[in-house]
């Protein structure tokens, strides 16, 4: 995967091993959730040459909020113009790192009618996004726990992801009727082969060794060695390779099924070789396929498509318009009733609308790619002064 240009600086000043030996010293969410005390919801760890911004609400799994983002941007802001602090370090309270963003706020605010502050609820978290994946110094974040969708946002586009043996990713949006967001685009499309629409399409889970497999973590250390990372992260604990090279056994078939050019083609080859091998991967995948939103699957893969020749802030930009065509219902009902089925209500039996990938026009995928409307403005990166590579 292409790294950015402040990873560059870092390669050539510090190898990884230098920089992490300096060091010294979709998920549900209760309704008291929301009313975190916002001054709590990230914490700060001060050490001798870094800084650590602790996610902080783990009875939420450490779901992001607006605030959050906020609060993010301000402190990475100044430990970027502080010459004595040498990296930033970012990880999570309780069992999660982060869970991704909080879908359950966007519901409500959505039923209520406040689109205004959906708008800044993504603007806000995705301009940090930009922010970490341009940290003009390292940014290492330690995946320990669910590592999904916006959480997976603030880590990847980072130098350094740790991973640990209690590590889940993945890009679930398809299943609560969105999209791939968060810079997903960007990071999945650059993964080996077509992992990246296997991942993005199915919302698969992936364990630690996965993710070092696919080169979405760089390092990988058992969770009980943690207390030790927080003292000197350069005692890393690698596997062994004959194992991570297990977790690749399914490329193959991943990249034959997943590289054709439509939804309907993927679920013809996955149906094609199910039926000749009577393979247990082709049948689970045809089915997380049937149970996930059409609209969403035609949506993610041409996302993906996209974003394979596309820069990290353009792929930002476009999944804002995206995320905007989804909260507003103009296409669709699906992400509301996503999360009602999924999140809220629970009785996992969503709506779709469209109710089959058949019945999902090309003109429904081409305005969730559009402009919500000539006057509605794009987001705003700040491109000129933070330049990422493609």
């Amino acid at each position: 995967m292409q790294r950015f240009k402040s990873a560059s600086l870092v390669r050539n000043g510090l190898h990884s091993c230098r920089l992490l030996s300096h060091c010294r010293g979709l998920c549900s969410l209760p309704d008291h959730a929301l009313n975190d005390d916002l001054d709590h919801q990230v914490l700060v760890e001060g050490k001798a040459w870094s800084r650590t911004a602790i996610l902080n609400r783990p009875s939420a799994l450490n779901a992001l909020t607006t605030a959050m983002g906020a609060r993010l941007q301000k402190l990475y802001k100044s430990w970027e113009d502080n010459p004595d602090i040498g990296f930033i370090v970012m990880k999570g309270s309780g069992k999660a790192f982060c869970a991704g963003g909080d879908v359950v706020y966007l519901y409500h605010m959505i039923n209520k009618g406040k689109i205004e502050e959906c708008k800044q609820f993504f603007s806000t978290l995705y301009a940090f996004m930009y922010m970490v994946g341009t940290c003009l110094k390292p940014h290492v974040a330690i995946l320990n726990g669910i590592t999904m969708g916006g959480g997976a946002g603030v880590s990847i586009p980072g130098t350094f992801r740790i991973a640990t043996d209690k590590t889940v990713f993945a890009t679930p949006e398809t299943l609560i009727g969105f999209h791939p967001d968060a810079g997903a685009s960007f990071y999945l499309s650059h993964l080996p082969g077509h992992l990246g629409e296997f991942v993005a399409l199915t919302g698969e889970r992936l364990n630690g060794l996965d993710m070092i497999a696919s080169g979405l973590a760089t390092h990988y250390l058992h969770s009980s060695r943690l207390p030790l990372i927080e003292e000197e992260l350069g005692k890393i604990v690698t596997d062994d390779p004959s194992v991570i090279e297990a977790s690749l056994d399914k490329i193959e078939l991943v990249d034959k099924c997943f590289s054709h050019d439509t939804v309907e083609e993927i679920i013809d080859a996955l149906e094609w070789e199910a039926g000749r091998t009577n393979d247990a991967w082709c049948t689970s995948t045809l089915k997380r396929l049937k149970e996930v939103s059409p609209l969403s699957l035609k949506v993610a893969l041409r996302s993906i498509r996209e974003g394979r020749f596309q820069t990290l802030d353009q792929c930002l930009v476009r999944e804002y318009r995206m995320s905007l065509q989804g909260i507003t219902k103009q296409v669709s009902n699906d992400f509301c009733e996503g999360v009602r089925a999924r999140v809220v209500e629970k009785d996992f039996a969503p709506k779709w609308d469209p109710p089959s990938v058949e019945k999902v026009s090309s003109d429904m995928v081409d305005q969730y790619f559009s402009p919500l409307s000539e006057f509605e403005p794009d987001l705003e990166l700040p491109t000129e002064l933070r330049e990422a590579f493609t």
